[in-house]
C-alpha cells in the first residue's frame, strides 16, 4: 500500500520591524540630530523659595538622564543676565545661551521697534499761549502755563512760593494753594515737561526760577502781553 504524500511549503517565518523613529521636524534633511537643549527659566531665589537651589536641580536632571541612558553625556550651562533684567526668565536664558529661535524672534522685535522721536527742542510760545515739545504740543492747562510764562518773563531771578501764589491765584479763585501746595503744582508742571522738566529749577529754600537751555526758544508778540505780567 503505497501512502499519498502532500508536500507543503513551509509557513513563513516573520520577524517583527522596529518602527522607524519619527524625524525631528526642526532637523533639515541632511542633517541628524545629536542632543537636545532644555531652557529652564528659573532665577536663585526662587528655586530657594522652592527649598533647593539650580544646581541641585541640575543634578536631578542628569540623574534622570544617566538612568535612562546610562552612557548619556551631558553638559549644563548657566545663563547670566544683569541684576533687573526684564522679561521672562526662560527667554532670557534663551537669549543669553543664543538660542537662533530666540535670536531671530529678538531682531525681528527690534527692527518693529519705533525709531526715537526727534528731538527739536522746547518752544514756549507766549503769544499762542502753548508750549511745544520736540514738535508735540503739551497738555498744560492754562494755571500751569500762566505759571511756567511768570518764571520764563523772570528768566534768571529765583521766585518765591508766596510770590507765585499772590499773582497767579486771586481772591474767590476755587482752590488757592499755599507755599506747601504750590510744589505740587510745580511737580505737574513738570511731569508735563517730561525731559525738559528742569528748565523749571528748585532754588532750596528759596522757590523756583527759570534755567533757559540752548535746546529752549522762546516766542512773544511784538505787542504787549495781554496778561497782567
Amino acid at each position: 500500500m503505497s501512502i499519498a504524500t502532500i508536500d507543503r511549503a513551509p509557513e513563513a517565518i516573520t520577524t517583527p520591524t522596529v518602527p522607524a523613529a519619527p524625524r525631528l521636524r526642526a532637523v533639515p534633511s541632511g542633517t541628524e540630530a545629536r542632543g537636545f537643549v532644555v531652557y529652564v527659566g528659573i532665577d536663585e531665589a526662587t528655586a530657594a523659595a522652592a527649598g533647593t537651589s539650580l544646581g541641585a536641580l541640575v543634578e536631578k536632571i542628569k540623574g534622570v538622564l544617566h538612568e535612562a541612558v546610562p552612557t548619556i553625556e551631558t553638559h549644563a550651562a548657566v545663563a547670566l543676565a544683569p541684576v533687573g533684567a526684564g522679561g521672562r526668565d526662560v527667554d532670557v536664558v534663551r537669549l543669553a545661551l543664543h538660542d537662533p529661535a530666540a535670536l531671530a524672534r529678538h531682531r525681528h522685535t527690534e527692527e518693529e521697534a519705533p525709531s526715537p522721536k526727534h528731538r527739536t527742542g522746547v518752544v514756549i510760545d507766549i503769544s499762542r499761549k502753548r508750549v511745544v515739545l520736540d514738535g508735540d504740543v503739551a497738555a498744560l492747562t492754562y494755571k500751569e502755563f500762566e505759571l511756567l510764562q511768570y518764571l520764563v518773563l523772570r528768566e534768571g531771578r529765583t521766585i518765591d512760593r508766596s510770590e507765585l501764589i499772590s499773582s497767579l491765584w486771586a481772591v474767590g479763585d476755587d482752590e488757592i494753594p499755599n507755599e506747601r501746595t504750590i510744589d505740587v503744582h510745580v511737580r505737574r508742571l513738570r511731569a508735563k515737561l517730561g525731559d525738559y522738566e528742569d528748565i523749571v529749577r528748585t532754588v532750596r529754600g528759596v522757590g523756583y526760577r527759570f534755567d533757559r537751555h540752548a535746546d529752549v526758544s522762546i516766542r512773544q508778540a511784538s505787542t504787549p502781553s495781554p496778561d497782567f505780567f
